[in-house]
C-alpha cells in the first residue's frame, strides 16, 4: 500500500511538472510571437514616413507668441525694399547674359559664371517669388502678381504664377498627404532610397519640385498664368530671335536656363530646399507610432550667412509662424519671441545638410512628417478621389487668409 501510494504521488507529481513546463514553453512562445510582432512593427514603422494626427505646430506657436508678445504684429506688411533688390538682381543677371552671349556653352567660364553667379542670383529671385506670394512686396495683390512675373523673367521658364497657390496650399496644409506638395510621392521615397538615389534626387531636385505639383492636383490656369507664360516666352524668344547679337544670343538664354538648373541642384543656397521639412533628428520608436501622438520636429531653422542672399528664408520655422512678416523683419520676430525659438532644432550649413541627406543611411526622402488630412487646397485647385485624404485625421489648423498673406 506505501509503495502503491507512493508511486502514485510522483505520477502525479510528473504530470504537474510537465504541465507546468508545456505553460512555461506557451508563455515563452507567446512573448516571442509578441516581440516578433513588435518587432515588425517597428521595422514598417522605420520604413515610412513619420505619419502623425497631431496638428502641425506652426499656427499654435503663433498664437502663444501673440498672446506673449502682441507687439510682433506690427511687422506684419510689405517690405518696400524688397522691389529695389528684385531689380537689382534682375540687372545683373541681363548684364551676365549680355557678357556671355560669344562665350561657349562649352567653356569652363561660362560655367563657372552661371554656377557662381548666375545661379545665386536666381535661387535668389526663387525666394524674391516666395517673398512676393505672401503679398510682402506691394500693399497690392494685383501689384504682387505682376511683379512677381518681372522677377521670374531670368529664370527662363514661366513659374511665378502657378508657384503661388501651390505655395500657400503648403502653409494651410502643411504635411497633408496628397494636399502639400513639397511632400515626396511614395514612388520617390521607394525609388530613391538609396545613396545614388538621394543624389540623383539633390542634383535634378529643381525638376522634382516643378513638376510634382501638376502629378498631384492641378490649379486652374487664371490670367496671370496666361501673362507669365506669355512674357516669358516673348522675352525668351527676344534673347534669340528679335534683340541684335550685339546685346544678347541664344548663349544669353542658355545662362538663364543653367542658372535656374544650377540654382536647384548642388549648389549651397538650394540647401534651403532639404533643410526646411526634412526630419534630421532622431526619433525615438515611440515617437514613430501615430497613435502615441507624439509630436515629431517637421520644420528647421538656419541662420548662417547664406539668409543674406536667399531672403532669409533659413529662420523658417519663424517664417511658418507668421508667414505675412517680411524677410527685414523676421531677425526681429526671433529677438523678440527668442525663448520659443532658440530650444527648435536648426541647421548650422546647407551645405551640410546635402551632404549628410546623400550619404547618411537614417536620413533620406521618407524622413518627412505626414498628414491625413487638414488645412485646404489654395487657387480653387481640386484633388482626385485617389488623392483625397481618408481617415484617420489629423486636427486641421485653420489658417486664415489675412494670416498667411499681407
Amino acid at each position: 500500500m506505501a509503495a502503491s501510494a507512493v508511486t502514485t504521488a510522483t505520477t502525479a507529481s510528473s504530470k504537474q511538472r510537465k504541465q507546468q513546463q508545456q505553460q512555461q514553453q506557451q508563455q515563452q512562445n507567446g512573448k516571442l510571437e509578441t516581440t516578433g510582432a513588435a518587432s515588425a512593427q517597428n521595422d514598417a514603422l522605420e520604413k515610412d514616413f513619420f505619419w502623425t494626427y497631431t496638428e502641425e505646430p506652426h499656427r499654435t506657436r503663433r498664437m502663444a507668441i501673440i498672446k506673449a508678445h502682441p507687439e510682433v504684429t506690427k511687422l506684419c506688411g510689405p517690405e518696400p525694399l524688397t522691389k529695389w533688390v528684385v531689380l537689382g538682381v534682375v540687372s545683373l543677371q541681363f548684364l551676365l547674359a549680355h557678357l556671355l552671349r560669344d562665350t561657349s556653352f562649352f567653356s569652363w567660364k561660362f560655367w563657372l559664371t552661371a554656377y557662381v553667379f548666375g545661379a545665386t542670383c536666381n535661387q535668389n529671385l526663387f525666394l524674391a517669388i516666395h517673398e512676393i506670394s505672401h503679398n510682402l512686396a506691394f500693399r497690392s495683390p494685383t501689384a504682387n502678381r505682376l511683379f512677381a512675373i518681372f522677377a521670374n523673367l531670368p529664370i527662363a521658364v514661366p513659374y511665378s504664377a502657378s508657384f503661388r497657390p501651390y505655395h500657400l496650399t503648403h502653409h494651410k496644409s502643411l504635411g497633408v498627404d496628397g494636399v502639400d506638395t513639397d511632400l515626396p510621392t511614395a514612388f520617390e521615397a521607394v525609388f530613391l532610397d538609396s545613396i545614388l538615389g538621394k543624389a540623383f534626387f539633390c542634383t535634378f531636385q529643381i525638376f522634382f519640385y516643378a513638376l510634382r505639383p501638376m502629378t498631384i492636383y492641378r490649379v486652374p490656369f487664371t490670367w496671370v498664368h496666361w501673362l507669365n507664360l506669355l512674357v516669358q516666352l516673348f522675352v525668351d524668344y527676344s534673347l534669340v530671335f528679335l534683340l541684335p547679337d550685339s546685346l544678347f544670343t541664344v548663349n544669353s538664354l542658355f545662362y538663364f536656363l543653367l542658372s535656374s538648373f544650377l540654382a536647384g541642384s548642388l549648389h549651397p543656397t538650394a540647401g534651403h530646399f532639404i533643410a526646411e521639412h526634412y526630419v534630421y533628428e532622431k526619433i525615438t520608436p515611440e515617437a514613430r507610432d501615430p497613435a502615441n501622438k507624439i509630436p515629431v520636429p517637421e520644420t528647421f531653422s538656419y541662420y548662417g550667412p547664406l539668409n543674406w542672399v536667399t531672403y532669409n528664408v533659413g529662420l523658417h520655422n519663424e517664417h511658418h509662424d507668421f508667414p505675412a512678416i517680411p524677410w527685414t523683419r523676421l531677425p526681429k520676430l526671433y529677438e523678440i519671441a527668442s525663448e520659443f525659438y532658440e530650444g527648435l532644432p536648426q541647421h548650422r550649413s546647407w551645405t551640410h545638410v546635402i551632404w549628410q541627406f546623400i550619404f547618411d543611411e537614417e536620413i533620406g526622402m521618407r524622413c518627412r512628417v505626414k498628414r491625413k488630412v487638414g488645412g485646404r487646397v489654395v487657387g480653387g485647385g481640386s484633388m482626385s478621389a485617389k488623392t483625397k485624404p481618408q481617415q484617420p485625421q489629423a486636427k486641421e489648423a485653420g489658417w486664415g487668409d489675412d494670416e498667411i498673406e499681407a
